[in-house]
């Protein structure tokens, strides 16, 4: 068995553990190993936006995971798309630019996770931010991972801004300023029209290091814990079972199913599922694998009265090279932008202080998110509820570290989570039947003019709804008996360990998770390079 030694070894290249690769490695002073189960992010369509639609199903890059059958969702199994490679799903995403709402941040502080509150984080999300618009009290101006605007403009987009000023939603230009609330388009994370993943922003500049070795098509298989300390990690490369060892920490970023499933597969978790699986219980530790927490989205589709959608563009080969030639020569248009143009954050449910829900407008229409779009003019107008109260579970369904974890949301549990699906599946027809967009919206293509009760609204949410790729919550940071990290990321109870990516957040965020999680990243860095200093004082 091959072996090495590192001062730290980051499990997983998503989101965050493309940062801490980067930030532990950037002084100089320590060994940095990054494992990776997926490849190396070399294939174009990562690398364009548009190419969303290319990796929603490939096998190599996307781990295509399934929920178990949903007792609340007419027993689907429900598509849960991962990236897998160098950037994680910060290679596959709809690069939407969303920090959520400094509430979020604020109870998570209030829940005892000291240094968490909006006024901790803003710095960390400014320091990793290269926002086009340049520095600002709200914005960083020269950080890794760019945020750029759409530049142009779309006559179907502006048509529904009007249409939710009919509503009384006012139009924004900014949802990361600290009032999410309002209409307007979306920043995203692309940089002179290429995707600009954390592999893009953090890891490629940092490559070079001698001190940072990258290992890709490396599988995590499980920690090797010696007296309650962790010491090292076990992979699987190229047929072979390998073993690094890290004298400093090892920090899961594997993500909201694999790290807690690394966990249990280590023996650190729910003594109940550990022993029922044979495996010796190293740390009986509860809340590994629960809190599973995931945004519903419900998917409206509309025929559009005019050739002004992407579907035009990409339905003949000629519109394709046309949109084609445009990006290679500007680096704009459907390209450019990927597939989701624009953002609405509203209330919709009593007692809301803060926006409830939130869209993701498409100029586009397609059966399922990666089809092939509908030969027709369409749009698509995605809502979901940003603070779903119902809650789940991740456990493995066996000791081989290959096979995918059990993963039941339990979608449409809590009662809120139903009335809300109902009202903003409301909303949205609303929306569409406003004034602004009379002259635009044909028809309603799927729910459909069938669909109108509050019983058969809901039926169409348990039939359609889908995730929109946010599972959270699984290794929750907190001090009560559910917690599995405490607020500096250390897994309780065991030395040597902390998790960062989006299991450790308590509750999910009001709105896209990976600017969220590169944050948490870059304050994870901090702490650990800290906590190195007092190691080496101590000594």
């Amino acid at each position: 068995m091959k072996r090495s030694a590192f001062d730290y070894i980051v499990v997983g290249a998503g989101s965050a553990g493309c940062v801490l690769a980067n930030r532990l490695s950037e002084n100089g002073k320590y060994t940095v190993l990054l494992l990776e189960a997926g490849p190396r992010d070399n294939y174009l369509w990562i690398h364009i936006p548009i190419g969303y639609g290319k990796t929603m199903f490939h096998p190599e890059y996307n781990w295509g995971f399934y929920t178990d059958e949903e007792p609340t969702m007419k027993n689907r199994r429900i598509y849960w798309p991962r990236g897998r490679g160098l950037g994680g799903s910060s290679s596959i995403n709809g690069l939407i630019f969303v920090r959520g709402q400094p509430e979020d941040y604020d109870r998570w502080a209030q829940a005892g996770n000291a240094g968490w509150d909006w006024k901790s984080v803003l710095p960390y999300f400014k320091r990793s931010e290269h926002n086009s618009r340049g520095a600002s009290d709200a914005h960083g101006g020269d950080g890794p991972l760019w945020s750029s605007d759409i530049e142009e403009r779309s006559e179907l987009m502006e048509a529904i801004i009007r249409g939710a000023g009919e509503l009384g939603v006012r139009r924004t230009d900014d949802f990361n300023a600290g009032d999410q609330e309002g209409v307007g388009y979306y920043q995203l994370f692309t940089r002179n029209g290429w995707r600009n993943s954390a592999a893009a922003a953090y890891l490629k500049p940092a490559r070079n290091r001698s001190n940072l070795r990258i290992e890709t098509n490396a599988h995590a298989t499980g920690l090797i814990v010696q007296s309650r300390r962790v010491i090292g990690v076990r992979y699987r490369q190229g047929g072979e079972i390998k073993e690094a060892r890290a004298s400093g920490e090892v920090i899961l970023s594997a993500g909201a199913l694999q790290s807690p499933q690394l966990l249990q597969l280590s023996g650190i978790g729910p003594a109940a599922l550990l022993r029922g699986h044979g495996l010796e219980v190293v740390h009986d530790l509860p809340g590994v694998g629960e809190n599973l927490q995931d945004h519903l989205q419900f998917r409206l589709m509309y025929r559009v009265s005019k050739p002004i959608t992407t579907n035009d563009e990409l339905k003949s080969i000629w519109g394709q090279a046309r949109i084609g030639l445009k990006w290679l020569m500007t680096g704009r248009g459907p390209l450019g932008i990927g597939i989701n143009q624009g953002g609405l954050f509203t209330r919709i449910l009593p007692g809301s202080e803060t926006p409830d829900i939130q869209f993701h407008f498409a100029t586009l229409s397609a059966d399922m998110a990666g089809a092939k779009p509908h030969p027709w003019p369409g749009c698509t107008f995605s809502v979901c509820q940003l603070r779903p109260e119902s809650r789940g579970v991740v456990a493995i369904r066996s000791t081989d570290p290959m096979e995918p974890p059990s993963m039941r949301p339990n979608y449409l549990s809590a009662e809120t989570d139903r009335i809300c699906a109902v009202e903003s599946i409301k909303y949205a027809r609303r929306l569409a039947e406003t004034d602004a967009l009379k002259p635009y919206i044909a028809g309603e293509y799927k729910p459909g003019p069938g669909v109108r009760s509050d019983d058969e609204i809901l039926d169409f949410a348990r039939e359609y709804g889908a995730t929109i790729f946010h599972p959270s919550g699984t290794c929750k940071m907190g001090q009560d008996a559910m917690a599995v990290v405490d607020a500096r990321l250390k897994v309780r109870g065991i030395e040597g360990l902390r998790v960062c990516d989006c299991s450790v957040m308590p509750t999910l965020v009001s709105g896209n998770t990976h600017s969220p999680v590169v944050m948490m990243a870059e304050k994870a860095s901090d702490m650990i390079l800290e906590d190195a200093k007092g190691y080496a004082a101590a000594a």
